[in-house]
C-alpha cells in the first residue's frame, strides 16, 4: 500500500469507527485523515433513531440514501428519503434528528471536519 492510497470496504471499515470513513479523527498518517470533510457509511436497522436532536451544528451536511427508507427531522420540516439517491442538505446551525423507517444505508458527508466537535448520541 502506498502511504497516500487506501483501499477498503465501506461496510467493513465503517464498523470500526461508528460508521465514519474519513475525517479529522483518523490518524494524520492515514490517507483518510481530513480536516476539510467527514464521510460516514451509516447502516441503520429498522426503527433505529437518534436518541437526541443534534443542536448547535457547526457543519454543513449532505445525506444520501443508498437503500431503505430514512426520515430526517429538521425544525418545522420532515424529509423522507425513500428512493435510492434521494438526498437532503442543510447548513450550519440547523438542528436535526433522524429515524430509519426501514433497514437503511445512508452516506453522510459533513464539512468542515471540526476537531473537538462531538454531538451527543
Amino acid at each position: 500500500m502506498n502511504d497516500t492510497v487506501y483501499v477498503g470496504n465501506a461496510g467493513k471499515d465503517a464498523a470500526l469507527d461508528r460508521g465514519w470513513l474519513l475525517g479529522h479523527f483518523k490518524d494524520p498518517a492515514d490517507p483518510r485523515h481530513s480536516e476539510d470533510v467527514e464521510i460516514k457509511w451509516g447502516v441503520h436497522p429498522r426503527g433505529d433513531e437518534r436518541a437526541h436532536w443534534v443542536t448547535g451544528e457547526a457543519r454543513t451536511a449532505l445525506l444520501v440514501l443508498v437503500s431503505g427508507r430514512f426520515r430526517v427531522e429538521l425544525p418545522g420540516r420532515t424529509v423522507l428519503l425513500a428512493e435510492q439517491g434521494d438526498y437532503v442538505v442543510w447548513g450550519r446551525g440547523v438542528d436535526h434528528s433522524w429515524y430509519a423507517e426501514e433497514e437503511s444505508v445512508v452516506l453522510t458527508v459533513r464539512w468542515p471536519s471540526v476537531p473537538g466537535y462531538a454531538a451527543s448520541p
